[in-house]
């Protein structure tokens, strides 16, 4: 493995541990160059998947743009790497269990949409906001409107467990 910062060949592993879906290695490793530390992943290489776009152009997937969406999604939020990382590879073995030569790009944004949910109200509405391309304000609400009355019984029964505690 070549070092991301002084480019030599020569490093050991100081940490290996298998992701939680079983399909990765997390590697941990140190340059023996410049001792500096990184980390890498190691994946199964499986049959290439094709994205089918909304015009009707397929492309190969690819788990950075699914990554790349998650993060500015949550850009400023209390999300850690490890988290998205985990919620990447939750919707990618998913991806792969259901299909195996081509999916949609609006199941994979769907189900985007239900990890970021689940993750944080905020990176979700800001999520669907561009993946619904919302044409004006009445949109956005509508999505708002279930969000704010599932906080709303969450508060209730909060507020009952705490009346009984």
């Amino acid at each position: 493995m070549q070092c991301l910062f002084c480019k030599k060949d020569d490093d050991r592993v100081i940490n290996s541990r298998t992701s939680i879906d079983g399909l990765s290695i997390k590697r941990r490793r140190e340059c023996l160059g410049c001792g500096r530390r990184y980390t890498t992943y190691e994946r199964i290489e499986e049959s290439p998947l094709r994205v089918v776009k909304k015009d009707g152009t397929r492309e190969a997937f690819d788990r950075k743009k699914v990554l790349s969406g998650l993060m500015k999604a949550c850009e400023k939020r209390p999300i850690s790497t490890d988290m998205l990382e985990n919620s990447v590879c939750e919707i990618e073995r998913d991806i792969y269990n259901k299909f195996d030569r081509e999916v949609s790009a609006s199941f994979i944004g769907t189900l985007v949409m239900q990890k970021l949910r689940v993750l944080d109200m905020v990176a979700y509405v800001r999520f669907a906001s561009v993946y619904r391309e919302f044409k004006d304000i009445s949109e956005f609400i509508d999505e708002l409107k279930p969000l704010m009355s599932n906080a709303k019984k969450k508060q209730k029964q909060k507020q009952a467990v705490d009346k009984t505690n």
